[in-house]
């Protein structure tokens, strides 16, 4: 099922016996991940809870990673639906550790959805600092967006933008920047076969040429000494090797970090590209020697050598000494500014329900809605977002009603009121369904055997149920 000049690309790239093996791994079954959102619990938290008996072994390249046997099915569980855990692809976990996002860093992951790379490194960052996660289509942005909120992440801003125009808001901004770059798919055959249908050398051509104009525009703004991580899920080295390259040649104050690899990664390698580009020329005997070397940093994760699928890893550090200096660099602190001083009814509601919020941010009021956004975000003026930091809840009349957001957020201490319930009602819960209770009225954080799920409102003898009908499900 797999193109038949894809397969004449990899034979040129790969000794026989590496082709033999490498299709021979189209024959067994992929592998299944999960990470646990440290935000949240690791396993030692969770494993005491794991009803569904799911059977965990470690990712070596990823803190919180686990493989999960194909029989096992975490994605139909409370847990899930609590942000527990997401569900990763196990080799897509590598580019966000090699990010090493600190707290209090100012990252971008600039191609986020559907929000793996972006939870992965939100959860490094322990709700502070700032994490722009930016995805240029819209339907996809929704399901970012959704994701962040699942995961009870705090600090992120989600926009729907096109990196040129992002651009012009944050020059020379961010600690960190994610360049998960859109690609020809190759490492995802095994998962997608719809994938296959899809290919071209002619879309290898134009993904290369994307990802050149991508990775531009993450050098202008990224801050003096800062990292990229450059990522594909494909084989082609047009889009892999070719990009670093090309890269490097036009920007002679980056160089290529030489990381740790874990068993079963190899390196890049300039041959693939001068191998298999049509003008063989485009690379110098004097660029090929210089950059061969340095090509070998970047990391190819192989399906025939580890337990994952086709990853490509490059991490990227500017190092340009007068740009480390500029005198007059600084981060825009203006807020956004708020419409409507009047928050009467969320003092109330917070008095009322929330012991502590162990956050910085300013309170922003967009239409009804209320976010807490998080501190060092210059003017957004014209940009589009999906999430504008924590979405604290809606303006109804004169009342406030709490967001699902803002749920998942939450733990049971950072509540004045809190009802636990089993793992079968938890199912119960998300489908809707309320029930029966003897407490006084008022808000309610329902967990599942510890961990936020979602609001429940005491009126007389019963727990209504507010999660949002946009989401609930049988499970």
């Amino acid at each position: 099922m797999l193109p038949n000049l894809f397969l004449e690309r990899i034979k040129k790239m790969l000794s026989s016996d590496e082709y033999d093996k490498f299709l021979a791994s189209y024959e067994i079954e992929r592998k299944h991940g999960l990470r646990f959102n440290s935000l949240k619990a690791d396993y030692d938290n969770f494993k005491d809870k794991n009803i569904d008996n799911i059977q965990l072994t470690e990712v070596p390249w990823a803190k919180n990673g686990y493989f999960y046997e194909n029989e096992d099915r975490p994605g139909k569980s409370p847990y899930h639906e609590a942000g527990v855990y997401y569900i990763q692809e196990p080799s897509a976990m590598a580019p966000a550790a090699y990010l090493d996002a600190k707290p209090g860093d100012y990252v971008l992951d600039l191609c986020s959805a559907p929000g793996g790379k972006s939870t992965q490194i939100a959860s490094t960052m322990n709700n502070t600092g700032l994490l722009i996660s930016n995805e240029i289509n819209t339907k996809r942005c929704k399901i970012l967006s959704e994701n962040i909120e699942r995961m009870g992440i705090a600090n992120a801003i989600v926009t729907n933008e096109s990196p040129e125009k992002l651009t012009k808001v944050f020059p020379v901004f961010f600690d960190k920047i994610m360049v998960d770059a859109p690609c020809s798919g190759e490492g995802m055959f095994k998962k997608n076969l719809n994938a296959t249908d899809e290919w071209s050398l002619e879309n290898v051509q134009i993904c290369s040429e994307r990802q050149d104009m991508i990775l531009d525009c993450a050098a202008q703004m990224l801050a003096p000494g800062g990292r990229i991580v450059f990522s594909t899920c494909t084989f082609a080295p047009e889009e892999n090797e070719g990009s670093i390259y090309r890269f490097l040649k036009r920007h002679n104050d980056f160089r290529i970090v030489d990381i740790d690899k874990y068993n079963g990664m190899s390196h890049g390698n300039l041959d693939y590209y001068k191998t298999l580009i049509t003008n063989s020329s485009i690379i110098s005997e004097d660029d090929y020697d210089f950059y061969k070397t340095e090509i070998q940093k970047t990391i190819r994760l192989w399906p025939h050598l580890l337990k994952g699928e086709g990853h490509f890893v490059a991490v990227l550090e500017q190092t340009n000494e007068k740009l480390q200096s500029k005198p007059n660099y600084q981060r825009n602190n203006k807020n956004f500014g708020n419409k409507n001083n009047n928050l009467e009814s969320y003092y109330n509601f917070f008095n009322d329900t929330i012991c502590k919020l162990p956050l910085d941010g300013k309170l922003e009021l967009f239409k009804d809605q209320l976010y807490l956004v998080p501190n060092g975000v210059p003017s957004l003026s014209g940009i589009k977002l999906l999430r504008r930091g924590l979405h604290l809840g809606t303006f109804l009349k004169n009342r406030f009603e709490p967001s699902h957001a803002l749920a998942l957020f939450l733990s049971s201490n950072l509540v004045k009121n809190s009802y636990d319930i089993d793992y079968d009602l938890a199912k119960k819960f998300i489908a809707g369904e309320t029930f029966p209770c003897d407490l006084k009225k008022g808000w309610y954080l329902i967990t599942v055997n510890g961990y936020s799920l979602g609001w429940g409102k005491v009126a007389g003898k019963t727990m209504k149920n507010h999660y949002p009908k946009g989401l609930r499900k049988n499970i």
